[in-house]
């Protein structure tokens, strides 16, 4: 006959299992309350999209708003810009991928997978650098008539996509759509 057969329930086993419960119970708590803490706050929610009115926008300026404490470059581009921007081959380009959140991850970095319409009058693009998170200048800077990152060189086209210097990546485009003809709503 082994110990096991002959034990039955004493105070000592209901006080390994009650404590153990209660182990188990304020764990779950701690961890529960833990991750729960990570969870973005009601302030950083309510700028997880935004509404930007381009209307005075005019053709050949740039309106810079920031947006998740990012700035984003919305340009409206004159169509020698555009021309420019058409003209470059795949092949010319440092990263060929659009790097555009509204398409596929693997969408060729043309000129019309970048801009927000047909035409590729709207560009609308997070204005942080990729290779160490500096703001490039815009206003057709660099040697491509696009953005030129002083920092460390980085020059990007009219599309905004890395053409010269130390970044590895196009600048990314945010999720962005019109809602009207007016208005722009990034994320």
């Amino acid at each position: 006959m082994s110990h096991a057969e002959d034990h039955t329930g004493t105070r000592r086993d209901f006080l390994y299992y009650a404590t153990a419960g209660a182990g188990t119970v304020a764990t779950g708590a701690a961890v529960w309350t833990l991750a729960d803490q990570m969870n973005p706050s009601a302030d950083v929610q309510a700028l997880s999209s935004i509404l930007v009115d381009v209307s005075g926008v005019e053709v050949g300026t740039q309106l810079t708003v920031k947006w998740r404490g990012k700035p984003v470059f919305i340009r409206r581009r004159t169509e020698k810009e555009i021309a420019e921007g058409r003209a470059v081959p795949l092949s010319a380009l440092v990263d060929t991928n659009a790097e555009n959140e509204n398409l596929a991850g693997d969408a060729p970095a043309t000129d019309q997978n970048r801009t927000m319409d047909e035409a590729g009058e709207w560009l609308v693009m997070i204005g942080v650098c990729t290779h160490l998170g500096c703001v490039p200048l815009g206003n057709n800077s660099g040697d491509f008539d696009g953005w030129f990152c002083p920092c460390h060189g980085s020059h990007y086209d009219t599309a905004g996509r890395i053409r010269k210097g130390p970044a590895p990546r196009n600048l990314e485009i945010p999720v962005a759509v019109f809602t009207d003809d007016t208005t722009i709503k990034l994320g």
